[in-house]
């Protein structure tokens, strides 16, 4: 198997809606989106599989290595094979690659965020910097691109953490900020023990709105000329939020399923932005 047919492998058995953002971009961004996004999946699959967090520990090691020395010459992974060619290409660098491990670092080491500027932090680092390299494969053209592509991350991010409360939490972890649990007086082992109330569904319509408020700002902060080659990323902003729309008129039942879109619609959301520009 070539390094190519590994990552498009990777990219198409995830399922993510991502999959279907990629399929309208010209053949060599394409691969190289498909190769980035292969290296993402591996390292969150380190964490997302964990049965023993020290073995966790010595796979990141080995990805940080990795990633080393794929810049300096030597990729040995499939994954880094097939994404090292694009490097030059596209300006990813080797920094913008361990801050995603950094993120997925966090979640060996932290299960709780004690309010939403350190959650910020980890969102930054798992979505928005993903969005950053993402943002340069697409052809951006613009600086305040780059800004868009961090707060679109972000929103995208707690998105897939109001989506997955209850699978975070047969993990043990919780990424809800502690201070807004207390605001809303939702303990901890309500979640942990999938249990929904009133004041759950209050906590979460607030999540909810914050992130529609990213939202509204990336796409303000999206500059006109850009608008074209940053497609993808409206793609994946008009996926998710339509799947967070599902989740609020569906009241947040989110402890004990994972809300999802059909492949179909995923397509068809994506086409509607290909063809027509709209979210």
């Amino acid at each position: 198997m070539t390094p190519e047919q590994y990552v498009q492998d990777k990219a198409s058995a995830s399922g993510s809606s991502f999959y279907y953002a990629f399929l309208f971009l010209p053949a060599p961004r394409r691969a190289a989106i498909t190769a980035f996004y292969a290296f993402c999946r591996e390292v969150d699959d380190v964490v997302d599989d964990m049965v023993d967090a020290g073995v966790a520990a010595t796979k990141l090691a080995w990805w940080r290595q990795e990633v080393q020395q794929a810049f300096a010459g030597q990729p040995s992974h499939p994954v880094m094979q097939a994404l090292m060619p694009h490097a030059p290409v596209y300006g990813i660098e080797a920094g913008q690659l361990l801050q995603v491990i950094e993120g997925c670092q966090m979640d060996l080491e932290q299960t709780r965020y004690l309010d939403f500027p350190n959650l910020q932090r980890y969102c930054y680092l798992v979505a928005g910097v993903v969005g950053e390299v993402a943002a340069r494969i697409f052809g951006q053209t613009e600086h305040q691109t780059t800004e868009y592509a961090h707060v679109l991350g972000q929103a995208l991010q707690l998105t897939n953490i109001i989506r997955d409360v209850g699978e975070d939490a047969l993990r043990g972890r919780i990424y809800l900020p502690v201070n807004e649990l207390q605001q809303f007086d939702v303990k901890a082992h309500e979640i942990l023990k999938r249990s929904y109330s009133d004041r759950f569904s209050a906590l979460m319509r607030f999540q909810a709105q914050r992130a529609h408020g990213l939202y509204e700002h990336a796409l303000a902060l999206l500059p006109a000329v850009d608008q074209r080659t940053q497609k993808p990323g409206l793609m994946m902003a008009s996926i998710y939020r339509t799947l967070l729309r599902e989740i609020e008129a569906d009241n947040f039942q989110v402890l004990h399923q994972r809300v999802k879109l059909t492949p179909l619609r995923k397509l068809w959301l994506a086409w509607k932005v290909q063809a027509l520009g709209k979210l």
